[in-house]
């Protein structure tokens, strides 16, 4: 066995980020991915605070601002379509609901797996379906390549991760659902967004939206809706679009629209909010990273960062403590602790101020998002996102070149 070859499982944001670190250590690198290639399309992602720092280090900022999406800030709009707050992009200095640099998940994943293309395996279209640990090292065993040998074991396969049920256990210990799901999807239509994410509410805890894509005539569209449990089958889409339209008929401004386009999209995307929760974030060989460890919901803007923070920082730790991971695992776990609680807080209200039950939290909540702009609010809260997003980030010796 390579003395010092690492599996990561995961190819979005947090793997091939950690990738990239662990190579500048010298590590040897192997990535499985569940998905046939790199996943194309979904929503945007905000690159904000430490979050943007990393990217920066890796060298990679000219070409995520180029793949930027260009987005005017944020909008809330009645069944009519008048809107009834507004929050600009540059309210909060570039940190605020929407950030500066916003990127498609798929843009940004592409930039990583790109970055980290040379020098790391890829195994696209298999997954692990067990991992045997002992005092040398981990025996995976995949679900279409043979068995293999590697020193550690990293699972930054999100937050339904098959490495944390296979290592720390079953799903149901470490999520923490927020009642509230969410549809994702890119429609090509004419819909008129003037360069602003739009989003309405109606009654029901119902909230529909829409935002700018990258490219000409693509829009990112959005479905979210509060409900307990429900049990569906993951790999069932049209049953699962089936689902959305039940929920959103009858519900006004462009719903109507973009129901018709959730039908041909070519990325529909359902899933619960929650927020995964451990107590530590090692076991043995195994560490988990980004959503699959700390996932703080799309509902704090953060998730990005967390993915890209952990990664530089576990890749720096593993690198700095050289023969013994336990060390290495115990200093990510102090490094990343704070700036993690910090970082699953929830804006106020949480799942009921994101999409309210009923009228009048709709209007109360528009209420307080009018007053989020004005002085001396606006300074209050450009503080708070701003630290929220911030990290100190270690110096670490695989960022040496970088500085």
């Amino acid at each position: 066995m390579p003395n010092n070859e690492i599996l990561i499982c995961g190819a979005g944001i947090a793997g091939p980020a950690l990738a990239y670190w662990l190579r500048k250590g010298g590590f040897t690198v192997t990535i499985v991915e569940r998905a046939p290639a790199p996943r194309p399309g979904g929503q945007t992602v905000d690159l904000r605070g430490a979050g943007r720092t990393v990217i920066e280090r890796m060298g990679l900022m000219d070409r995520a601002r180029a793949d930027s999406v260009d987005q005017r800030g944020f909008a809330l709009v009645d069944a009519s379509g008048r809107v009834t707050a507004r929050v600009p992009a540059d309210s909060f200095g570039g940190e605020g609901i929407v950030s500066e640099i916003e990127i498609l998940r798929g843009d940004l994943a592409r930039l990583l797996y790109e970055a980290t293309r040379p020098d790391t395996e890829y195994l696209f279209d298999d997954t692990v379906t067990a991992i045997d640990q002992n005092a040398d090292g981990a025996t995976v065993t995949f679900e279409k390549a043979a068995p293999r040998r590697f020193r550690l074991v990293v699972g930054a396969d999100g937050p339904h991760s098959v490495v944390r049920a296979l290592a720390f256990g079953p799903e149901r210990e470490f999520v923490h659902p927020l009642g509230l799901y969410t549809a994702w999807f890119t429609a090509i239509d004419d819909l008129e967004l003037d360069g602003w994410y739009l989003m309405h509410n109606a009654p029901g805890g119902l909230v529909a939206s829409a935002r700018p894509g990258r490219l000409p005539g693509e829009i990112k569209a959005g479905f979210s809706f509060r409900s307990p449990p429900i049990a569906y089958d993951r790999r069932d889409i049209t049953a699962q679009q089936e689902l959305v339209a039940q929920r959103f008929a009858g519900v006004g401004w462009e719903t109507p629209r973009l129901l018709r386009a959730m039908r041909t999209a070519p990325d529909f995307f359902l899933d619960s909010m929650g927020q995964v929760r451990l107590d530590r974030w090692s076991r043995g060989r195994v560490a988990l990273l980004g959503d699959a460890g700390y996932c703080a919901t799309p509902l704090t803007g953060l998730g990005t960062s967390l993915a890209l923070v952990g990664a530089y920082v576990l890749a720096g730790e593993l690198d700095a403590a050289a023969d013994d991971h336990r060390i290495a695992f115990r200093r990510y776990d102090e490094v990343m602790r704070p700036y993690v609680s910090q970082a699953q807080q929830l804006p106020p209200g949480g799942a009921s101020g994101f999409a309210p039950l009923g009228r009048l939290g709709i209007r109360l909540r528009d209420l307080s998002m009018r007053q989020m702009t004005r002085w001396p609010m606006r300074n209050l809260l450009a503080a708070q996102f701003a630290k929220a997003g911030d990290i100190a980030l270690p110096e670490y010796s695989i960022a040496a070149d970088m500085r």
